[in-house]
């Protein structure tokens, strides 16, 4: 033992590294972290709006002060680590920027957001090494807890919760009927929304759990417990929450929990879950794990310390990958501003169908934009049942004004939707995979088909569109799009007319394909 201490006596110690070598690794990694922040400002700056904007989002305003406050907690053992820069962070950096690239030529934020958030890390495994990374990993793994991301989620939410309230109602003995996320008692009448799914509670209970386990768990078992914890109760607790709602209504005859005591009650109720679930987390807190004598192979590497000139390479490196990715987007966002002038899309008749000129659409689609529209009502021979045809094509696609732009009400005020799903149709040119959609409006029922053609390519994947219209304007090819729909509406005890739609698309796509290779379109 003595032989030991005598031999890390004689090595340089890593805490008294020469003050020039930890200066300029300093320097080179907040230069570099700044600037990531301030090339790539707009997609931060729209993280915070939407932190502002959206109570879901909200906990992201504490994210990165506890993340700053993590690393601080470890900066006498980051003091003592020698910086060893590595060429495996410029390369991720760079994949990171491509993704970025991508990601805003296609016009996906979340994408935007994570790589740009993800660069950060990067310029730290880039200037200061993996030592370094692993001693962060966790302050630096949780900056992405930033990110608004998680509404991908609220449609399974809103199921489950749908699922759980109808199956507990029916456990209980109260006669009830379910209809997608809506549910009749003999109350009244229910509906599962977006800010009953309960992702609020599930993102911020994360949140709270991955901080709670690291600071307070230090085997793996149980900062996994902790963690899985987080995510299945708050999901349990939301169906109990909403079960416990319309309890609470239908015994009250519907004059309890339906109006603004509705919010009230569902947050006292996460409340004392969340309480609950720390007081049962609190119980697993582990003591840390005693310090001993560093070895000598850790001594060894805390040593042999890269030359500043060649951490102010790395930090050089970082800075001229981070700012090319930014220069690239704005050439190719160079003719975004460009507009062509307004036309009149026309379509001729499909063949077997006609246009029933006087008939009122029973459908409206959102759109986004300006673009050029056509929207008609057909049916083979009068008397029969019709089918909606609308069309959307943008000659140029930019940021809000495309064919996949995010719309508050997707379906409109009147439809709301029941069940979505992908369905593969056969047509004489071969099998076509549509979106389907079936909307409800009372006893209304409407089945919608949706395809894309971006590209020259007829899809309905909307990643698919993605890449193609990123590939478009990343190499200045042509970015027209249209948006293909098909619907029609039928009686809720009906069969969906899927027959009657796979007819009209066989004779209608071909049409439209001709027609809009016709139409001019923008460089």
């Amino acid at each position: 033992m003595s032989l030991q201490l005598n031999q890390l006596a004689r090595l340089p110690d890593a805490a008294v590294l020469p003050q020039h070598r930890r200066q300029a690794a300093l320097a080179a990694l907040l230069l570099s972290l700044a600037a990531v922040v301030l090339l790539y400002h707009a997609t931060f700056w729209s993280m915070a709006e939407l932190w502002a904007r959206s109570q879901t989002f909200a906990h992201g305003f504490l994210i990165v002060p506890i993340s700053c406050w993590l690393a601080w907690r470890q900066r006498t053992r980051l003091a003592a680590l020698a910086p060893r820069p590595s060429r495996q962070g410029l390369l991720l950096l760079g994949a990171l920027g491509l993704a970025w690239l991508l990601a805003d030529a296609a016009n996906v934020p979340v994408v935007e957001q994570y790589a740009a958030t993800a660069m950060l890390p990067a310029c730290v495994l880039a200037i200061l090494g993996w030592p370094a990374v692993r001693l962060l990993a966790f302050p630096l793994a949780y900056l992405f807890l930033a990110v608004p991301f998680g509404e991908v989620f609220i449609e399974p939410l809103i199921d489950f919760t749908a699922a759980f309230t109808v199956t507990a109602l029916q456990w209980s003995g109260v006669p009830v009927f379910r209809d997608g996320s809506n549910f009749s008692l003999p109350t009244g009448n229910w509906s599962v929304v977006e800010a009953c799914s309960g992702l609020r509670y599930l993102i911020a209970a994360l949140a709270l759990g991955a901080l709670f386990a690291h600071v307070n768990c230090h085997s793996t078992r149980r900062r996994v417990a902790v963690m899985a914890a987080a995510l299945l109760v708050p999901i349990l607790a939301n169906g109990v929450r909403a079960y416990l709602i319309v309890m609470l209504g239908h015994l009250s005859d519907m004059r309890l929990a339906v109006g603004v005591d509705h919010l009230i009650y569902g947050w006292l109720f996460f409340g004392l879950v969340a309480l609950l679930l720390f007081w049962l987390a609190a119980r697993w807190r582990e003591l840390p794990p005693p310090r001993g004598v560093p070895s000598a192979r850790s001594v060894r590497l805390s040593t042999g310390a890269a030359s500043p000139r060649a951490v102010v390479r790395a930090g050089v490196a970082c800075l001229l990958l981070a700012a090319l990715w930014p220069a690239l987007a704005l050439a190719s966002q160079r003719d975004d501003g460009a507009t062509l002038p307004a036309m009149v899309l026309t379509l001729p008749d499909p063949p077997a169908w006609h246009r029933l000129h006087d008939a009122v659409p029973d459908w409206q689609v959102p759109y986004a934009g300006t673009p050029a529209r056509f929207a008609a009502t057909y049916a083979r021979q009068d008397g029969d049942a019709p089918v909606g045809l609308q069309l959307h094509w943008y000659a140029r696609q930019a940021r809000d004004a495309e064919l996949l732009t995010h719309q508050a009400l997707p379906y409109g005020a009147r439809w709301m939707p029941l069940a979505q799903r992908m369905r593969h149709v056969k047509l004489a040119s071969g099998a076509l995979a549509v979106r389907e959609s079936v909307l409800a409006h009372g006893g209304e029922r409407l089945l919608v088909w949706r395809v894309y053609r971006q590209g020259g390519i007829v899809t309905a994947r909307p990643m698919l569109v993605k890449l193609l219209l990123a590939q478009a304007k990343l190499l200045g090819r042509r970015q027209d799009g249209a948006d293909i729909i098909v619907f029609a509406a039928y009686d809720e005890l009906a069969p969906p007319p899927r027959a009657r739609l796979q007819a009209f698309l066989q004779a209608a796509l071909p049409v439209i394909e001709q027609r809009l290779q016709e139409l001019p379109h923008g460089p």
